[in-house]
């Protein structure tokens, strides 16, 4: 049976460069490729999760203008069903300018920040919740994720099942806190730093302080640093040739939300790094999915690991 995720989270539309380095200031340079498609980290992760196989279902606001429209196909070409709280507001999604580089893989991103569209938990539609394996939270959209916790005991017990919450921490995001002690996976990045945490350490302190069961860091190319079950250790990612890592986070998140459906913690993590360093070697967000496709043979108990 297919399984259904539910991604709660900013919405953007990426415009995205590729270039030979960065330009200096006053500098005018020309790109050698461009893209366009929808973005943010909650997007990007549903994009993956469909990628791999799982129907997800986006949450957040797109609104109602010309760039609404192309997040709107850009969605739908890749499978993902996006439920827009904000379809009645002329408003126009953050757009986001990125650039990155020929020779790193490096990217470097200017853009609005998602909660300048704020929307309220009054518009959190609860029946979702009913048909929903799992969800995840970009940490935008903190109302949502709220009304999300408030509502998500009673559809596990209507279903006589847990939904599992997994929090993509990015960076730290005023009023997280409130909705940290519902989170079961807690993914964070380098760049994640609650208050008065000043190294890795802090962190995991105050993550498991709320009683977070499954917490993990990423570090890019680097090993994922984890802490579950009073285990502690590493997961080595693949070594790659990166052409951009632009979304790789995201889509580490979302081929999470695939794997921890199927695989116990440590698993989910190492074949995530396998999507996500994956990803790294194509321009853009999108046209791994594409390749991911033809080179493996896509299933719902598995992707990567054997079929590699």
């Amino acid at each position: 049976m297919q399984s259904s995720g539910l991604f709660i989270g900013m919405v953007t539309l990426d415009l995205i460069y590729r270039v030979d380095r960065f330009p200096h200031s006053n500098q005018k340079i020309a790109a050698s490729d461009c893209a366009i498609a929808a973005g943010g980290p909650a997007t990007n992760a549903a994009v993956a999760f469909s990628t791999l196989g799982s129907r997800a279902l986006l949450l957040g606001a797109i609104g109602n203008s010309p760039y609404s429209r192309l997040i709107q196909e850009d969605l739908e070409a890749r499978g993902v069903t996006s439920l827009d709280v904000a379809a009645d507001a002329t408003l126009s999604p953050p757009i986001s300018s990125i650039i990155t580089t020929k020779e790193t893989g490096d990217r470097a991103v200017v853009s609005l920040p998602g909660s300048r569209v704020p929307v309220p938990a009054a518009r959190f539609p609860p029946g979702f919740l009913l048909d929903c394996d799992i969800i995840l939270w970009d940490g935008h959209q903190l109302e949502l994720s709220r009304a999300c916790a408030d509502l998500r005991e009673t559809a596990a017990r209507a279903r006589a099942k847990e939904i599992p919450i997994v929090l993509d921490g990015g960076s730290w995001k005023p009023g997280l806190q409130d909705v940290l002690p519902a989170v079961d996976y807690a993914i964070c990045s380098d760049d994640f730093y609650p208050p008065s945490c000043n190294n890795r350490q802090d962190v995991l302190d105050y993550l498991t302080g709320l009683n977070i069961p499954y917490i993990a860091i990423t570090g890019g190319e680097r090993p994922i640093q984890y802490l579950a079950g009073g285990r502690a250790g590493w997961v080595d990612v693949p070594s790659i040739e990166p052409v951009d890592t632009l979304g790789a986070g995201d889509i580490f998140h979302g081929a999470f939300c695939h794997y921890i459906l199927k695989h116990d913690f440590l698993e989910a993590l190492s074949r995530a790094a396998e999507v996500a360093a994956f990803s790294c070697q194509f321009f853009g967000t999108r046209a791994w999915c594409k390749e991911i496709s033809q080179r493996f043979t896509l299933s719902q108990d598995d992707m990567l690991g054997e079929n590699t």
